[in-house]
């Protein structure tokens, strides 16, 4: 994610389009309430890849299996979604009976053709996961190839570390903040942080 968030190519110019989807995810039935709302009824249209293991190398079963069926249900919801229509005809179970009927079905609609893919382990071990992670590592160095930028330069990173070694003297120092040369917001940040 980090490698190919770049807003120049090779040669300096301006790259029209984004280099860098943001990778983030949560083990099993967690991630669905952290972000899963967004990913079905939010308006931006993000694909997502499950990871899945086939096989658990634990004495879960049972657990294993709700999360697997988890896994499915929310990668066939994200393809699927509910019209307002069919909606309409549940009775939704935690909605207020006073509340406008179509208006809940419309809350609960949800447009569906959202992008997904399934990653299927057979178990994981460290096997599996080093492929995981050697796949992710050649699809950051392909797609960088093929836009024309330079996964390997850190830029940006660099930045961030020069701007450090530059404040971390006045973090250490005895005494009131020396804010000196500093804009408004990291010489408030760090009066707050020395006071």
């Amino acid at each position: 994610m980090e490698s190919n968030g770049k807003c120049v190519d090779m040669d300096g110019q301006a790259v029209p389009f984004g280099t860098s989807p943001v990778v983030w995810g949560e083990a099993g039935t967690n991630g669905q309430h952290a972000y899963f709302q967004m990913l079905h009824q939010g308006t931006d249209v993000i694909p997502v890849e499950f990871i899945a293991v086939k096989h658990p190398t634990h004495a879960h079963a049972d657990l294993h299996a709700k999360a697997l069926a988890n896994c499915l249900a929310q990668a066939q919801a994200l393809m699927r979604g509910k019209t307002t229509e069919a909606a309409a005809a549940e009775k939704a179970p935690t909605a207020s009976p006073t509340l406008d009927a179509r208006t809940v079905a419309r809350h609960r609609s949800f447009p569906g053709n959202r992008p997904s893919s399934m990653l299927l382990l057979d178990q994981l071990n460290p096997r599996s996961l080093g492929a995981l992670i050697a796949m992710y590592e050649h699809r950051v160095f392909t797609s960088g190839a093929v836009w024309g930028i330079n996964s390997f330069d850190q830029w940006g990173v660099e930045l961030g570390k020069a701007l450090a070694s530059q404040l971390l003297p006045r973090i250490t120092a005895a005494g009131v903040a020396d804010v000196s040369g500093l804009d408004g917001s990291t010489a408030g940040l760090l009066a707050r942080l020395k006071g």
